[in-house]
């Protein structure tokens, strides 16, 4: 069975007429076009046109990201809950896929799943998509007889991740874009608008302000040096890009630095010890030990620290100690944390503990992203406001000198 060739599927556009003459149109996913016109038939619908749906060009190269993964693993955990077999699950979710990159993911972990591999050893030969936590739960699951339990465990832990990923992307992300488009106004303004002042100033004949002598020489410089500039930004941008992904020395660096930012690390911090709890909490409540778990969790943390943290935790629990004493003993976890880890262990509810620690640090990284955000508008604008009139100011300066003299 394992060397069974199964069929290719392709998705077919179709049009035809039901009972009643009326006209309908749609996709359906098949063997061949003779064994989507079949199926139709069969609904009472006589086909005009069936024809493969062809692939835009627009989206043939388009990346698989990693909400794709959690909206798929919703729609799995959705069909499994309503009764649906795993590889009639499997051509439904294809059908309704725009992305051709994502439709091909399914219909190969399809067949590996019909060629009588589990699903999740079908899974592992993608772990550029689906990583080791990922694998463990779905086997969790289909070991114990609940993969719909399982997997609508893993789409929400997926759902919550690449949502507090989102925020924290929208933190760093909106100052950025704009103090970049501030500075190609202000390179605008020096290279194109201020030489066309000096050449009036220069039919002066008077001395002009020092303000607008030290914008001069700005636009000079830019417009000599100009190209070197922008090279040296492409090149630091090229070499820290380089570095981030292949110096693991370096990585960790940054992720230090950025722990200790002002107001930027405390939104790192709680996302951090968010994704702490939130992968502990699925992990212990899909049975997996806690030592084990603790492997899955250390990666999941996004952050040097708390891998090293949690990698200390692991050590010593495996020597006897308490979770929540291990975790006490790294200097790292807030006291909230800490008291909610020991209630659980307590009371034998330790993964809705974490679930209602989890809950409450996202909502914490929500409110300050929202906060930064609400506090970055106004302060940006005024960034903008000094650098845009302050050239303004410089360039009419002179004039307004001019006529005060005259």
């Amino acid at each position: 069975m394992a060397n069974k060739k199964i069929p290719k599927t392709s998705v077919y556009k179709w049009e035809g007429k039901n009972r009643q003459g009326a006209l309908l149109s749609g996709q359906m996913t098949g063997q061949d076009a003779v064994m989507i016109k079949a199926l139709l038939r069969k609904q009472g619908i006589t086909p005009s046109k069936v024809q493969k749906k062809g692939i835009d060009l627009f989206r043939a190269g388009k990346k698989i990201k990693p909400m794709d993964i959690a909206i798929f693993t919703r729609q799995m955990a959705t069909m499994m809950k309503a009764g649906v077999p795993l590889l009639q699950s499997f051509d439904i979710i294809a059908e309704g896929v725009d992305n051709p990159t994502l439709r091909k993911l399914v219909d190969t972990v399809k067949n590996d799943v019909a060629s009588g591999n589990s699903f999740a050893v079908s899974l592992r030969r993608h772990p550029q998509y689906f990583d080791e936590l990922y694998c463990n739960l779905v086997e969790s699951g289909e070991q114990s007889g609940a993969l719909e339990s399982l997997l609508d465990r893993v789409a929400t832990y997926k759902e919550k991740t690449e949502a507090l990923k989102a925020k924290i992307k929208k933190a760093m992300n909106y100052p950025i874009a704009v103090v970049a488009v501030a500075v190609v106004v202000t390179a605008i303004l020096l290279i194109k608008v201020v030489p066309q002042f000096q050449e009036v100033f220069a039919s002066f004949g008077a001395e002009l302000p020092a303000f607008t002598l030290f914008v001069i020489a700005i636009s000079e410089y830019i417009q000599s040096n100009g190209w070197m500039i922008l090279l040296g930004l492409v090149a630091a941008v090229f070499v820290f890009r380089r570095l981030y992904r292949n110096s693991k020395k370096f990585r960790d660096t940054m992720d230090r630095v950025l722990l200790k930012a002002p107001v930027f690390g405390n939104i790192i911090y709680n996302s951090s010890v968010a994704r702490f709890a939130r992968t502990l909490a699925t992990t212990f409540a899909a049975g997996v030990p806690l030592v084990e778990a603790l492997d899955s969790v250390a990666g999941a943390t996004g952050n040097v620290v708390f891998r090293e943290a949690v990698n200390k935790v692991k050590a010593d629990i495996s020597g006897g100690m308490q979770l929540n004493f291990a975790m006490r003993s790294t200097g790292v976890f807030p006291s909230m944390v800490l008291q909610m880890t020991s209630i659980g262990e307590e009371s034998g509810a330790l993964d809705e503990m974490l679930d209602k620690v989890a809950t409450h640090y996202e909502a914490e990284v929500d409110n300050a992203v929202d906060g930064l955000t609400a506090l970055m508008e106004p302060l940006i604008m005024s960034v903008l406001g000094v650098l845009v009139g302050g050239l303004i100011v410089a360039m009419y300066l002179p004039i307004f000198q001019l006529g005060a003299v005259v």
